[in-house]
């Protein structure tokens, strides 16, 4: 069996929405050790300029580009530039989401709240769908990876719109693999557990950290590279025949902030 191809990114280039920190951050890095070229795509371009400077010096190839993926123009311009510099897209990993987890109590959260929540977290990502599956067509090689989480799966109080955002993208991503399976574009989703990011540091206590860890049989919360991990198995050749899948990274366990 030859394997050397498995993880093999050469000449592959993938897109990373929320690129410059955390798990998208991660992410860009480990698909550019195993060779893409790497488009750090951040609304905050002095970081995403930053990461892909880091990659750079590293010996890898990224650029970065700004795009607030609620603005459709901004994600138009996200597949050009991209098309224009490396020639096509390969992989998209659609990591940008966002919501008020624990502060979306349906007493206070207003209709044009929980909208802009599935605006980011659903709409933006089923376009950039739209958007990079022609040039993924005409590459013969699609690999399509959708950020989910464990809420989309577990219960919690005040965090409605968000993890019905996510369950929405699971369901969405199962039925976009029948969609675009026969071109040659795989789709698949990730649904982190608690990740260590700066946005679950606004939120995590000494104390529920305790709790979440009572439920998790591999006893820590996750990293960045645990995520990035998944996203490279989703993107790589070695995953040729799975799509439709929604994969949960989370210890063996779940982890909630009510726990």
């Amino acid at each position: 069996m030859d394997t050397s191809k498995f993880f093999d990114l050469t000449g592959k280039t993938a897109i990373i929405t929320g690129g410059a920190n955390g798990i998208g951050k991660a992410s860009c890095e480990m698909l550019s050790a195993f060779g893409a070229n790497v488009v750090v795509s951040d609304y905050n371009l002095e970081a995403a300029e930053k990461t892909a400077k880091e990659i750079n010096d590293n010996g890898g190839n990224a650029i970065a580009i700004d795009c607030d993926v609620t603005k459709d123009e901004a994600l138009v311009n996200l597949v050009d530039k991209t098309v224009a510099k490396f020639g096509g897209i390969h992989i998209l990993v659609n990591n940008v989401g966002g919501g008020r987890a624990g502060a979306e109590s349906p007493y206070d959260i207003t209709v044009e709240q929980f909208k802009k929540v599935f605006e980011m977290n659903v709409f933006s990502m089923w376009r950039l769908c739209q958007l990079v599956a022609p040039h993924m067509k005409k590459a013969g090689y699609g690999s399509i990876i959708n950020m989910s989480s464990m809420a989309s799966i577990n219960k919690s109080p005040a965090i409605s719109a968000y993890a019905s955002s996510k369950a929405a993208i699971n369901h969405m991503t199962r039925n976009l693999a029948y969609d675009y399976g026969p071109d040659n574009i795989r789709i698949n989703a990730i649904g982190p557990g608690a990740t260590r990011t700066a946005a679950l540091s606004t939120v995590l206590t000494p104390e529920i950290e305790k709790a979440m860890l009572k439920h998790t049989p591999i006893n820590r919360l996750g990293e960045a590279e645990d995520i990035a991990g998944a996203v490279l198995y989703f993107a790589s050749p070695i995953s040729s025949w799975t799509s439709g899948q929604v994969l949960f990274v989370n210890g063996g366990g779940e982890q909630t902030l009510d726990m």
